[in-house]
This record gives structure tokens, sequence and C-alpha cells, in this order.
């Protein structure tokens, strides 16, 4: 199974002690998200874990303990480093700060275990088309030979985002056209792959691979491992990424980009992050008397392993 750190909230950013102690305590608890007194227990165990995601804005937290993660699990990080200041991402680094960590974090990991997300793509009156391109080609200068690959999206109009940013401009085809022309072009020149993330359209003629951003392929090619052949399901509409199982919680993550998908309110996440417990066993609050835990059986993706269980 796969285990996912940064889907629902950005743990390493603004949870890494609680997320070390997890690990070390080689448990954890996940509440659902729309049953919260429902909540699974997954051990953190290299067992039945093949991998553990990561996705975060900033690794600096993590950066000097991150081994006691990843000298015993195999992993893959996700590091989103986008074209915004802190009037769209108010408590995110910024870029070169961004892309210092990013450089350290490759000294640890590896760059065949960083992919570099470039996304949410969206566009106001300040961030245009022309802004963009020029963001994007003085960050790919810099993360050329550090990254693997650069992943982007343009960002979804849900209702909440049209009420948390309603500066943003709904973008034409011919605008997503030419952003994609653009930053394949950019990315060619500074030798990075570059691949589109859950998107309907096919831009392979500049180069733009249409694939999953969390394939058992890519973990396997990253990690040297061996993955049985199975079906990718897909996370949400337009992706077949391998399912994985979230740690995390919505509406805790105080970074409070305005674009955010898995915040319903600022205000409320900022609530919930300061009720945080680093020693609690769940992200947000305590395991209570009425909390209903159920114990899945977590199954292993890799050939070796499958082996071993049917041998023993």
């Amino acid at each position: 199974m796969l285990i996912n750190t940064g889907g629902r909230t950005d743990i390493v950013h603004f949870y890494t002690p609680w997320l070390l102690d997890r690990f070390k305590k080689g448990y954890v608890y996940v509440r659902n998200p729309l049953y919260p007194e429902n909540v699974t227990r997954f051990e953190l165990n290299p067992s039945v874990v093949d991998c553990v995601l990561f996705c975060s804005k900033n690794y600096a937290p993590i950066l000097p303990r991150l081994t006691e993660i990843t000298d015993k699990f195999a992993s893959y990080f996700f590091y989103t480093i986008t074209a915004y200041g802190r009037d769209v991402e108010p408590f995110v680094p910024d870029i070169d700060t961004s892309i210092d960590t990013l450089i350290k974090l490759e000294k640890i990991v590896g760059k065949e275990r960083i992919a570099w997300r470039y996304d949410p793509v969206l566009l106001t009156k300040h961030y245009t088309i022309q802004q963009h391109l020029i963001t994007f080609e003085h960050m790919a200068a810099r993360l050329s030979g550090h990254v693997s690959k650069c992943i982007f999206s343009f960002v979804e109009l849900y209702k909440k985002t049209r009420i948390n940013f309603p500066e943003l401009e709904e973008m034409t085809d011919d605008q997503k056209l030419s952003l994609a022309r653009g930053l394949a072009e950019i990315a060619r020149k500074y030798r990075i792959p570059i691949q589109s993330c859950a998107l309907k359209e096919d831009w392979s003629i500049f180069g733009i691979q249409k694939q999953s951003c969390v394939t058992l392929t890519t973990l396997s090619h990253a990690n040297s491992l061996s993955f049985r052949d199975l079906k990718h399901t897909g996370m949400r509409k337009n992706c077949l990424c391998m399912k994985s199982s979230d740690i995390g919680f919505y509406d805790s993550c105080p970074a409070g980009c305005r674009y955010c998908y898995a915040n319903e309110n600022f205000e409320q996440a900022k609530k919930n992050y300061s009720s945080h417990n680093p020693s609690s066993p769940v992200l947000l609050g305590t395991i209570g008397v009425n909390d209903k835990i159920s114990y899945p059986r977590q199954k292993s993706f890799l050939e070796e392993k499958e082996l071993q269980m049917d041998l023993f």
C-alpha cells in the first residue's frame, strides 16, 4: 500500500513533529472526512507500506530528520513551487527560498525521487501568461538537474475557489494552449520532462506527457522496486493515479493559499491547526470513547513481498 502525507493538508510544512512521532511509534489513526467518528488505524511498517508519498510547499521543517523515514521506507516527493507571492500564498516561502530547500532535499534523496509541481496555473490581472512564462523560466533554470520532471495543471474553479479568490479569471482554450506551449518550450530548453495532471487536453504535440502523477512505474524507477501489475483507479476526474491512503485531514492547513481545494474555510483551518496535539495518534484532536475504530487489511503491492507472503 501507499501512504500519502500531503493530499489533504501540508503535513510536512506544519505538522512535522507529529509525522515523525507517528513513524517512530509505527502507527497512525485517520478520521473519515465525511464521518469523523469513523477512524482507521494504519500500521506504518515497511512490511505493508511500500512507499511514502510526500507533497509539500515547504520541506525545510523535516530536512534535518527526514532520514528517520527514508532510511526505512521507499519514498517519493512532490514539491509544489508556483509563480505566486504572498498575495496568493500568504504563508508559503518565496520562490528562491523554496528552490534552495528543494536542492537541499535533492542532496538527501536524489533527483529521481523529486517531481516539481507547478500547479495550479491560474490567471489574474497580475499573473498573466507572460508573467507565468517569465517566472517559470527563472525557476526551470535553477531547478534543471535537480528534479526528475515537472507536473502542471490548471486551476479548477470550484464554488469555494470562486468565493475565496474572486479575482480569478476563467481561462479560454486559447490561453491554455498558449501556456502549455510556452511551458513545454521552456522545459525542453532546460531538459526537464514535463507532464500534465488530471487534464482532458492532449498536448503531446508540444512534448507534454499525459500520464498520472503517482504510478507504480514511477515509484518503481525512483526506488528500485518491483511492483505487481495492478490497476490504477485514479483519485478524481481525469486522474489515473494509483490509490493511496492519506493520513491528513481537510480544513487543517494554515498556509492560506487562496485557490486551495482542501480548505473550505481558512478561519476554520487556523482554528483546527491551533488545536493540534503533536503527541496525539490522530492529526486533529484525540481518540474518544465514541470513535469507531477499524483495522483494515494492509497489503503490499510489491512482487517480492507477495511471493514471500504466499510462501509463508
